[in-house]
């Protein structure tokens, strides 16, 4: 068999970011694109926070194992080119489902998504994997963690951090002396503290290889069954985890800064207040930007009759209403008597005269009514979110309007 990657000579290090899932508990925001491709910030998505990441962290190859709704997403990707990583041996590798092989096809889960990297990996003659997600916030250089990784020989390294949320959303981490952990509970009902784990795992290739083939064999037995080889791992924080804790060498490593898990409607809202707070992700950061690929839109205008305060509005914008504490997405309009209060607009969008937004998230092309829309004072799961009401044909599963 000929080697898939010929190459002068073999990196170390791989950094698979798992995109593949629908994001279910950000819908509506992801009923027509993937949770990595849902804006983010006013001008940037989602996907671009660990991707510049990564490339401030100088690693060279990135792969992106994709599965709902890409098309959105690889759009904005542009083969790598606004992170640097559209290099010709290395860089930004799309890994998109395949038949093929009884372990292919589209993953039951993050644990089988992992499990059908690991053959691409070894032939790839990678040592070391940097296991991420694409929904979380925070500004990281790996390459500490990665070499705390290698000088105590983990077999994995978590990367954790202490939340000021409920734990139980998270996989909650216990350690003991010299960074090592001692003890992973996935989702607990009564968590042990509050130090969790951020969603991103170092593993040692090889190690995980063992691990994953030894789980599969546990769990599915050696008969033949239905479902793709390698299904049975579903989630990694209920298999794969648990096992490397319990059986081979794991280390923390400690997260200081500003981490936020955005995955629901009520944690997207709130990571976007923090931004206007200034205690959210540090967009001005000159020195670890968050990289981004830009639509070309002309500079925001703000009108003689305007009124914008504690905002922040993306290229593309005219302001002829008042804003106010607001996050204001590229090409939206705000007509002349229109208001706009502690809400988030996507983007492409008009808000008519006579309009009155209080705490909504309005999504691209989202028809906004005339009159009051949302809550002066939402709480937890009331947030008002605007969707377009005709989302387009719908074409092999596709929507058209976002682009898929």
């Amino acid at each position: 068999m000929s080697d898939p990657f010929p190459t002068t000579h073999s990196p170390a290090t791989v950094a698979l970011i798992l995109a593949g899932g629908k994001g279910s508990r950000l819908s509506p925001l992801t009923d027509a694109r993937s949770k990595p491709s849902v804006p983010f910030g006013g001008g940037y998505q989602i996907i671009d926070v660990v991707l510049s990441n990564l490339a401030h962290s100088r690693i060279r190859d990135v792969w992106i194992a994709e599965q709902y709704r890409p098309f959105t997403l690889n759009k904005h990707l542009a083969g790598g080119r606004p992170w640097d990583l559209d290099g010709t041996r290395h860089g930004l590798q799309i890994l998109p489902p395949v038949e093929g092989r009884a372990a292919d096809g589209f993953a039951e889960g993050n644990g089988h998504a992992l499990y059908q990297q690991v053959p691409l990996l070894q032939s790839f003659r990678a040592d070391t994997v940097v296991v991420l997600s694409a929904d979380h916030l925070y500004q990281m250089d790996f390459r500490l963690a990665l070499e705390q990784h290698e000088r105590l020989g983990s077999d994995l390294t978590i990367i954790t951090t202490e939340t000021d949320e409920d734990p139980s959303r998270f996989g909650v981490v216990q350690t003991g002396k010299n960074q090592k952990v001692t003890g992973y509970d996935y989702k607990p009902e009564n968590p042990q503290g509050n130090l969790v784990a951020t969603e991103i795992f170092i593993f040692k290739v090889e190690a995980l290889s063992k691990a994953v083939d030894h789980l599969v064999k546990e769990l599915d037995g050696y008969e033949d069954h239905d479902e793709p080889k390698g299904a049975s791992l579903g989630d990694y924080g209920e298999t794969i985890l648990p096992y490397f804790v319990e059986n081979k060498k794991v280390h923390e490593f400690r997260h200081t800064g500003y981490w936020r898990d955005i995955g629901t409607i009520d944690a997207y809202y709130k990571a976007h207040m923090e931004l206007l707070e200034g205690k959210g992700l540090n967009l001005d950061d000159p020195g670890w930007a968050v990289i981004t690929h830009h639509e070309p839109l002309a500079p925001a205008r703000s009108y003689q009759d305007s009124h914008v305060s504690h905002s922040m509005i993306a290229h593309g914008c005219h302001i002829h209403g008042d804003v106010s504490g607001s996050i204001i997405g590229p090409g939206v309009t705000i007509e002349a008597d229109a208001k706009v209060s502690r809400s988030i607009l996507l983007g492409d969008l008009t808000v008519p005269a006579g309009a009155v937004l209080e705490s909504v998230i309005a999504d691209v092309f989202a028809e906004i009514p005339v009159g009051q829309t949302g809550k002066t004072k939402p709480g937890p799961g009331n947030i008002t979110v605007l969707v377009p009401s005709q989302r387009g044909a719908d074409v092999n599963g596709q929507d058209q309007t976002l682009g898929e």
